[in-house]
């Protein structure tokens, strides 16, 4: 039974702010003490402090954005990863929303069960249903599934957090991670530079499947993401959006250099930043008249500094510049380029 002084914050709503809760024992008497920290916040927040992520973690710092833009009303279906084992640990959560943990390879699956349950109900109008997954779901594991929700067309927002690797297990490789990335499964060495692979287009899987919204965007950008996450909730149907978010140990980059680094992925070209409605591109983020060279994006990232060691590793470093500047002409991120629609692959 609920103690009187919980009972009332329950049926006051308060629980969906931030609460310390403090038990005592004293014999056979028991007291709580629930004391409010919302007063520590200038706004109210889905995403509480507390959880056990890095110094400078990306994929945490998004998160709550995502969530404060999607607002109470919503059910999140987070896969197994950095961000589920970093906000949940017994017997803590960090969500003020009601949240399952669900496997590496299914939760678009149980999104779908979700929804279907609430259609049951006759509930789903008003509540938006999100999934939150790391790229090793999204690229690799839960592939699959992923597919049918698109072949379904369920209307549920996929939001995928790319951190280019299993970095929660490890920092191994996955589809998302790119040429030349020094990973616990793609290590240098006498006859290998890293990755020698190209990273999935997933934005383009999701267009050719149909869904009604896709967008990228980095977490150097939260009032893009919050803007995007927004728009997203306009549209029936499948809606994917996929968001660079830096990792500071798989990554090797300093805890104060998150933004930096997701930033100058976006304005070398390297991870473009753009919109899609309905299989045409609305909106892309131009970069500079003066854009920075891949090499500066690379520099501050110990997975990539064996690149600027030997020969072989500089053409890598070229090959990765030719990505961006591809990137650039197809998608038109130029500042003198027309926004146009494009075939959604790389040219080469």
């Amino acid at each position: 039974m609920y103690h009187p002084s919980l009972l009332n914050l329950l049926e006051n709503k308060i629980i969906a702010s931030f609460l310390r809760i403090d038990f005592a024992l004293s014999g056979s008497h028991k007291t709580i003490k629930i004391t409010s920290m919302s007063a520590k916040y200038k706004k109210p927040t889905l995403f509480f402090p507390g959880h056990t992520a890095c110094a400078g973690c990306g994929q945490n710092l998004t998160a709550r954005h995502v969530i404060n833009t999607l607002g109470p009303n919503t059910i999140v279906v987070n896969a197994t990863g950095c961000l589920e084992v970093t906000t949940t640990k017994f017997s803590e959560s960090a969500w003020g929303v009601p949240y399952i943990h669900s496997l590496f390879e299914n939760p678009s699956a149980v999104a779908t069960g979700v929804l279907t349950a609430l259609k049951n109900q006759k509930k789903e109008k008003g509540t938006n249903i999100v999934i939150f997954a790391g790229d090793g779901s999204t690229f690799d594991i839960g592939f699959g599934l992923l597919a049918g929700m698109f072949e379904r067309g369920d209307n549920i927002l996929y939001v995928c957090f790319d951190n280019e690797g299993y970095q929660n297990t490890g920092a191994q490789a996955s589809g998302s991670s790119t040429i030349g990335a020094d990973t616990t499964t793609t290590p240098i060495g006498k006859n290998s530079m890293g990755d020698d692979k190209m990273k999935k287009n997933m934005v383009a899987f999701a267009v050719s499947q149909g869904a009604t919204y896709v967008a990228t965007s980095t977490a150097a950008y939260p009032k893009d993401i919050e803007e995007k996450v927004k728009k997203a909730l306009g549209f029936v149907g499948p809606k994917y959006i996929q968001i660079l978010v830096p990792c500071i140990p798989g990554w090797g980059i300093e805890t104060n250099k998150t933004v930096k680094v997701a930033r100058l992925a976006a304005t070398t070209g390297f991870y473009p930043i753009l919109e899609i409605i309905n299989g045409d591109v609305t909106k892309v983020l131009k970069v500079t008249a003066q854009k920075p060279k891949i090499d500066d994006y690379l520099k501050l990232q110990g997975r990539y500094k064996h690149l600027f060691k030997s020969e072989d590793g500089k053409n890598i470093i070229k090959k990765l510049q030719r990505i961006c500047d591809a990137n650039i002409e197809v998608y038109g991120l130029c500042p003198t380029c027309e926004e146009h629609q494009i075939l959604m692959q790389y040219k080469k």
